[in-house]
């Protein structure tokens, strides 16, 4: 298994000359996540001045009933919508690693998730590892992070194995394969995030455009991750 700053540098490689349609790629989600946070911001100034005027009002009722269910419904949409694009991405990316594909169209392969086969298999798939996170994160938040990277490959097994015998394997059976795989590369897979924090506070500095660069570059450098795994 190559080293992070090798998975880098392989992904800074593939993405040479493909820097165009890969930034192309990212204008979808990257719009959609900024249009977000804004109507999120929007929305939470009401809350806020209802709260300098009636503090026991909110203390109470309020926010101990519409906030958590309401706060919990829209992120679990907003990471179901997330994936959708994430997977997208990092499907192409490793079709280019694999040789499968050498030109990137943008405004097509960023919706390939959504499209049949794969539309429903990535709904169940991030249904299930959802529920297993948290149940694991309700022991302790270490199992639940260890157990979100030990799943972390069951979409890239799906597709693969989808791609390349035409069968569509079990779900239960890809996040079984996706741990498996992982076994002893969790750790690495976990430094491989925290290389890119300085990175995401730039991006957070640009109001959120730098993610159209950084987007492609994490992703590509992740799909290098899943390329390079022993199997």
């Amino acid at each position: 298994m190559k080293t992070n700053a090798e998975l880098k540098m392989e992904a800074k490689q593939m993405l040479q000359g493909r820097w165009k349609e890969s930034v192309l790629m990212c204008v979808i989600p990257t719009l959609i996540a900024i249009l977000s946070v804004i109507v999120i911001a929007i929305l939470m100034i009401p809350v806020l001045v209802i709260t300098q005027d009636f503090p026991s009002y909110v203390d109470g009722s309020m926010t101990s009933t519409g906030d958590s269910s309401g706060g919990s419904g829209g992120g679990f949409v907003s990471g179901l919508i997330g994936t959708y694009f994430t997977v997208a991405i990092g499907w192409t990316f490793l079709d280019v690693f694999r040789g499968r594909k050498v030109m990137i169209e943008p405004f097509r392969d960023i919706f390939r998730s959504f499209r049949s086969p794969y539309a429903l298999s990535v709904l169940v798939v991030y249904l299930l590892t959802t529920i297993f996170t948290t149940l694991w994160s309700l022991l302790l938040v270490i199992p639940g992070i260890i157990k979100y990277y030990s799943y972390s490959q069951a979409y890239m097994i799906y597709y693969d194995t989808v791609e390349e015998t035409g069968e569509r394997p079990g779900y239960l059976d890809t996040i079984t394969a996706s741990r498996r795989l992982m076994d002893g590369y969790k750790g690495q897979l976990f430094l491989l995030d925290l290389s890119f924090i300085g990175w995401h506070l730039l991006a957070i500095a640009t109001l959120g455009i730098g993610y159209l660069w950084l987007t492609p570059y994490i992703e590509a450098t992740k799909a290098a991750f899943y390329n390079n795994l022993p199997k």
